[in-house]
């Protein structure tokens, strides 16, 4: 089971400086991402993940991302098939981190 995580909760975690930083894994295609992404986010469109699996490391924690939450919940779910532990899916995406978070940040 992939544990969801709400925009203000990784926007916490985010500024926590005791905690370390989750790997942000972001699922869009890339017209996606250049419209709008959360700092520090890592592009890897979904239809690369497989061929690309190898580049993530399975020991840190990994938030994915996407639009709304469906296709990084899938990813989310992929990883955890191929023994990642420690994967999270952002709930609502960064249409969810645009409205809770960052009202600058925008929306499609």
């Amino acid at each position: 089971m992939v544990e969801q995580l709400k925009a203000p909760d990784l926007a916490t975690w985010l500024r926590d400086e005791t905690r370390a930083r989750p790997f942000l894994l972001d699922v869009r295609e890339p017209w996606e991402f250049s419209h709008c992404a959360i700092e520090g986010a890592v592009s890897m469109p979904m239809g690369g993940v497989p061929g690309r699996v190898e580049e993530l490391d399975a020991e840190r924690e990994i938030v994915c991302i996407c639009h709304h939450g469906m296709r990084s919940q899938q990813v989310a779910m992929f990883l955890a098939s191929r023994g990642f532990e420690r994967v999270f899916n952002l709930s609502g995406g960064v249409h969810a981190w645009a409205e809770q978070v960052d009202s600058h940040m925008p929306t499609y």
